[in-house]
């Protein structure tokens, strides 16, 4: 376990709430820290979100606190009735996520007894908001979050351990019990990395000109993990079929083989160009070469299925579906390649140091 930022920025968020409440003499500063809590989350957007729910919530749990005070008094039958009054408000107003805080809001003002219950009543109002609005400053000045570089961090990581099994995989050398394992872990990175990319997708730009620099790369990392997860693709089919690629003619694996190869290569110099180590080139006479393999590829197969003995023709019908996913794979390689060269060639798109210190 270590310590991460949200931690740290938690424990900041209450201290500074707890030392903003203090200051101005506010009593049970404690709400502060508690109403700090409930606030920070992983982004600069989400928390700006949550602020806005969270004093709606409060305002909805201290009216109806103070109503339910003045028209039944603060019997305990009558703090649960008022608590279910509030749940039933923030679900249909769509408020789920602040409903705790609404809750806390409410016991806090209902447990005051005394002539000054209004202005002991507003004082907890407005301590359980500096806790909130505390919260918010610290996420926003401490430590804001870099989703794009732990985005394109956690895809280069789970790409390159992609690619070699992909490459242990294409020479009938993994480990079947070890692979399905692999296979089950990369799933939940993937999953992982279309969570960091709805993070990075949040977070909103100030000016004009860095919106559309963000449009620009959320098409490309998009197309990153969508070519990821093909890739992925791949390796379960060589994993599912691996008996059908090990019983067919040598020739064909081998042709299967360098295929793969070149395919993995040509994805890792992707990654290279991406961060500005690998220079752009245009896509010429290099897309027409990889056309013209792909079709000796389907060639191939068509005549070893005219070849393919009658008890072997499931085995040759399985295969379709490795190259069905190689066939994909490439095609979204491609498509990688031209959304870069596009955008740093018309854009004059450039990551930053952070990203390109991520490939050595």
């Amino acid at each position: 376990m270590k310590l991460g930022a949200r931690i740290f920025k938690t424990g900041i968020a209450i201290v500074f709430a707890l030392f903003i409440a203090q200051l101005l003499n506010l009593p049970n500063p404690v709400f502060a820290g508690i109403a700090a809590i409930f606030a920070i989350q992983p982004s600069i957007y989400r928390s700006y979100l949550t602020i806005i729910e969270q004093i709606q919530g409060n305002l909805i749990g201290a009216i109806t606190a103070i109503l339910f005070v003045l028209l039944f008094g603060h019997q305990l039958v009558v703090v649960g009735l008022a608590a279910m009054i509030i749940i039933l408000i923030m679900l249909k107003l769509g408020l789920e996520k602040s409903i705790s805080l609404a809750l806390v809001t409410m016991i806090a003002i209902m447990e005051i007894k005394g002539d000054a219950f209004l202005s002991f009543a507003s004082l907890r109002f407005v301590t359980i908001v500096i806790g909130v609005v505390a919260s918010f400053v610290v996420n926003l000045l401490f430590m804001p979050p870099k989703y794009e570089t732990k985005l394109f961090q956690a895809i280069h990581q789970t790409q390159d351990e992609i690619i070699r099994w992909i490459r242990l995989a294409g020479r009938q050398a993994s480990e079947h019990v070890a692979t399905k394992k692999s296979l089950d872990k990369l799933k939940e990175r993937l999953t992982h990395i279309d969570q960091l990319y709805l993070l990075f997708k949040e977070e909103r730009s100030y000016f004009k000109k860095n919106t559309l620099a963000k449009a620009r790369k959320l098409v490309v990392y998009r197309q990153l993990i969508a070519t990821s997860e093909s890739s992925y693709e791949v390796l379960n089919r060589l994993h599912k079929f691996e008996n059908e690629l090990i019983n067919l003619p040598e020739h064909f694996r081998m042709m299967i083989q360098e295929r793969l190869d070149v395919l993995l290569t040509y994805h890792e110099q992707i990654h290279l160009k991406f961060v500005g180590k690998l220079k752009a080139e245009k896509m010429g006479d290099t897309t027409a070469d990889e056309f013209i393999q792909r079709q000796e590829v389907m060639e191939i197969f068509v005549k070893e299925i005219a070849l393919t003995k009658e008890e072997e023709e499931f085995s040759a019908y399985h295969l379709l579906h490795v190259l069905s996913a190689i066939l994909n794979y490439e095609e979204q390689l491609e498509h990688l390649d031209r959304l870069i060269i596009s955008n740093q060639r018309r854009h004059g798109y450039q990551v930053s140091d952070e990203l390109q210190d991520e490939i050595y």
